[in-house]
């Protein structure tokens, strides 16, 4: 559907330079844009490579002008960016009803509004709240509830007695509710402690592809809202996951643990059990955390430390090798410093 450059403006709190009355069609990278195509450049290469595009139009967040195109400046042209897209490129709509195909108990309680796709399975005493969508084989344990705008990827698998807040969105090939891994020895078996908690997801939570997140032993594992998860995340069983974290791909976080609130681990981090970590921590990518880490530090390298001491451990690293040669060269110094051993004195005559 196309937009004119000043209804764009207006949904961006925007200034316009140039042509308001500028009908836009699309949106597209610099370097794939036609006429009547709408781009964005968050510095100052993007903006040289959008001008010579032929874009019509260019979101900027700097002082730049240009002869050539109309611009549209914002504050913050990657945040633009992510507003914007979705009037081009609208999510596919869902109509409501319940597919043939799906089996319903007449226990489940699904919103008229909601869109119930082929083959998805129902539990007992199951709610779905409005316009929510379950795409397509998908299996919902009893006692699930579900609320507002939810939509669940083909494959999803939730567990019995799943909560899962409003506007939740989860991808393909994820399990919620899971059993969290518990064992205790007994008589050299590995007996398996029942996991009787569930999981809760609260609002404006994302859970990317094939992410695990296991129910609590007895209470819940919980992840806060407007926490965005990655794919091929592990979340074990009780779990404490605070407000508008970033988890990144591969990340896995032990039992018991709690995060704070704008917590960020990056890719392959691993967070050992019952630790606390505080609100605003970033943990670099590989790092293997072990301790508690307060609030606003950031911590690398495993065993994780925070940053400062860390790199000057990882400097200090670098130059064992010249510290190694230098001690080599010291001690040939040294042999060849060494007196010669004295010779034993003459025996005296009888």
């Amino acid at each position: 559907m196309p937009y004119t450059v000043a209804e764009i403006a207006k949904l961006l709190g925007a200034e316009i330079l140039g042509d308001a009355a500028l009908v836009l069609k699309r949106f597209a990278p610099a370097d794939r844009a036609q006429p009547g195509d709408l781009t964005f450049a968050e510095n100052e290469s993007y903006l040289a490579r959008a001008e010579q595009s032929a874009a019509s139009a260019i979101i900027i967040d700097g002082p730049a002008t240009s002869s050539s195109k109309t611009l549209i400046r914002v504050p913050n042209a990657r945040v633009a960016f992510a507003k914007v897209l979705p009037l081009f490129f609208p999510e596919p709509a869902f109509v409501a009803g319940i597919h043939p195909t799906a089996i319903v108990p007449a226990s489940a309680r699904v919103d008229a509004t909601a869109h119930i796709g082929p083959y998805c399975i129902l539990g007992e005493k199951v709610r779905i709240g409005p316009r929510s969508v379950l795409q397509g084989l998908n299996h919902v344990g009893a006692d699930c509830l579900l609320g507002e705008d939810v939509n669940l990827f083909p494959n999803v698998t939730l567990y019995p007695r799943t909560e899962v807040g409003n506007r939740v969105r989860i991808h393909s090939g994820t399990v919620v509710g899971s059993d969290g891994f518990g064992y205790v020895l007994d008589n050299g078996i590995h007996r398996k402690v029942p996991q009787i908690g569930n999981v809760i997801i609260c609002d404006d939570v994302e859970l990317g592809a094939n992410v695990t997140v296991d129910r609590g032993a007895l209470g819940p594992t919980i992840v806060g809202k407007g926490t965005k998860i990655d794919n091929l995340v592990q979340i074990a069983h009780n779990v404490t996951v605070g407000e508008h974290c970033i988890i990144v791909s591969q990340a896995g976080i032990a039992g018991s643990t709690k995060l704070g609130n704008y917590v960020i681990l990056g890719g392959q981090v691993g967070l050992a059990g019952h630790l606390k970590i505080g609100n605003r921590v970033s943990v670099a990518a590989q790092s293997g955390v072990m301790n508690n880490i307060p609030d606003g530090e950031k911590w690398i390298w495993t065993p994780a430390q925070p940053d400062r001491q860390a790199k000057r451990q990882m400097i200090a690293l670098q130059q064992l090798p010249e510290l190694f040669r230098r001690v080599k060269a010291l001690e040939k110094q040294l042999e060849g410093k060494e007196e010669p051993a004295a010779s034993p004195a003459p025996a005296r005559p009888e």
